[in-house]
């Protein structure tokens, strides 16, 4: 649940997050809610986004 908390503590909805990443809605929900794992490409964009260090997501 990390990345849930990094993306609302930066004030994102899941839609801005994914035009920001290149990436839709349900697999941002999937990747918070446990369902799938991204992968490392998808995590460096995440916190790039963000802007936090990687290691705040896999933590």
């Amino acid at each position: 649940m990390q990345m849930r908390a990094a993306r609302r503590a930066s004030h994102l909805t899941q839609q801005q997050l994914g035009e920001r990443i290149n990436r839709d809605v349900k697999s941002i929900s999937r990747w918070e809610n446990g369902h799938r794992s991204p992968d490392l490409t998808d995590l460096i964009l995440f916190a790039d986004a963000l802007g936090i260090p990687l290691s705040d997501l896999v933590r």
